[in-house]
């Protein structure tokens, strides 16, 4: 908008100098594995079933879950943060015994572990 004539004009503001405050980065917490152990008191129906109820697997992935701890005796089923890991490995604790299996007589077993490196 131009000034009318005449009209005092005023000098521009001074430039405001923003402040910025210095912000700790925050340290990412550490990570941990949920790691289910095998047994001979579940099927693959059973773990496929916990693992896609419990950490929402695929059908697929937790087929392939079940393969790795029938073969290895072990699989990372969730990395996460400490809270989450203890409570999902609780889960699989009371998960309870599988329904087909007579000699079922409770829930598999899970450790947490922290992830290396």
């Amino acid at each position: 908008m131009a000034a009318a004539a005449g009209a005092a004009t005023q000098a521009p503001a001074p430039a405001r100098q923003v402040e910025t405050e210095q912000r700790a980065v925050p340290e990412h917490e550490p990570l941990y594995n949920v790691v289910l152990l095998d047994d001979d008191e579940h099927t693959y129906a059973y773990v496929i079933d916990m693992l896609c109820t419990l950490f929402a697997h695929s059908v697929e992935d937790a087929y392939r879950m079940a393969c790795e701890v029938d073969r290895q005796g072990r699989v990372i089923v969730d990395t996460t943060h400490l809270e989450r890991a203890e409570l999902k490995r609780d889960q699989i604790h009371g998960f309870g015994a599988d329904p087909l299996l007579r000699q079922s007589r409770g829930s598999m077993r899970a450790v947490v572990e922290p992830v290396v490196g």
